[in-house]
């Protein structure tokens, strides 16, 4: 208790838009993009689902997003709901579920404020993803924030065929917007997507796959690394799972930032565990419920 009051006092001493920042962070990080956000992308070459080997251990460094292995089933209609901690205190809750639309896939997120940081920064943040099912590169993405009093609404396009990612994002209280294209490789896939696309991965211990996430404006290489088989505990029950970490492979945030996921070590590789180590503290993701 002794820790939580000075916790508390350390909290409300910050000044108010230092403490705001990192409470955008944490908020950022409720819809996995946040916890993602670091691990944006570089360099890809194109993938034919067809002469492309299933993504266990690499044969060269370079990137590459692996098509789904024929007959793969996504998880649809299956929604995900965990709790998320922030230096012990509940942040709050995030939704994540995935649906078919039409011939794309969707994934959506909802993240809401709880706890200490509702109660300093409310926040209700909606996003939305797509991808090809055949090659796992990502489409179009969408995102809606809520944050204290920012109100914003960006949409991303992008376009394979011009290699071109077409990004607009507009103050919804201001009315003020900014439209901003930049290069892109063959195939990246996306923060929120990029979770789905590692659970269709064998992740067999031992193995590791470097790939491309973008969100736009920035790209990087991600190294993700399958370490051991472990059994953990949850609110939403006790799983056997397969570790695993991922991290920049290149650039200025390599080595100074993690993420680790905990995937259910069955053919749905549900992702029960996550936790993201930034540079302002360390956040805990835990599965809840499992709604289908």
């Amino acid at each position: 208790m002794k820790i939580l009051v000075q916790t508390l006092i350390k909290l409300a001493g910050n000044e108010q838009g230092i403490l705001h920042r990192r409470l955008r962070h944490v908020i950022q990080s409720l819809c996995f993009l946040g916890a993602a956000s670091t691990l944006m992308a570089q360099y890809v070459r194109p993938s034919s689902p067809t002469t492309t080997p299933p993504a266990t251990i690499s044969a060269s460094p370079s990137a590459r997003i692996v098509a789904p292995l024929a007959g793969y089933r996504f998880p649809n209609g299956q929604n995900y709901v965990y709790g998320v901690e922030w230096h012990f205190f509940n942040a709050g809750t995030v939704a994540v579920k995935m649906d078919s639309a039409g011939a794309q896939q969707r994934v959506t997120a909802i993240g809401d404020s709880g706890g200490v940081v509702n109660a300093l920064y409310k926040v209700h943040d909606l996003f939305e993803a797509r991808f090809d099912p055949r090659t796992f590169c990502s489409l179009h993405i969408s995102k809606h924030i809520a944050e204290g009093s920012h109100r914003r609404q960006a949409e991303l396009a992008l376009d394979y065929a011009r290699h071109k990612s077409v990004f607009d994002d507009k103050n919804l209280k201001t009315g003020e917007s900014r439209h901003t294209e930049n290069e892109i490789p063959a195939c990246v896939t996306d923060v929120l997507s990029g979770f789905y696309y590692l659970a269709s991965l064998p992740l067999e211990p031992g193995t590791f796959n470097t790939f491309v996430v973008s969100d736009g404006t920035k790209t990087t290489d991600v190294t993700a690394h399958v370490e051991a088989r472990e059994h953990v505990r949850v609110p939403a029950g006790s799983y056997q799972t397969v570790r695993v970490r991922a991290e920049p492979a290149s650039g200025p945030l390599k080595g100074k930032t993690t993420i680790i996921v905990w995937f259910s070590d069955d053919p749905n590789h549900v992702p029960v565990l996550m936790r993201s180590k930034l540079g302002w503290g360390t956040l805990m993701f835990r599965l809840q419920r499992l709604e289908k």
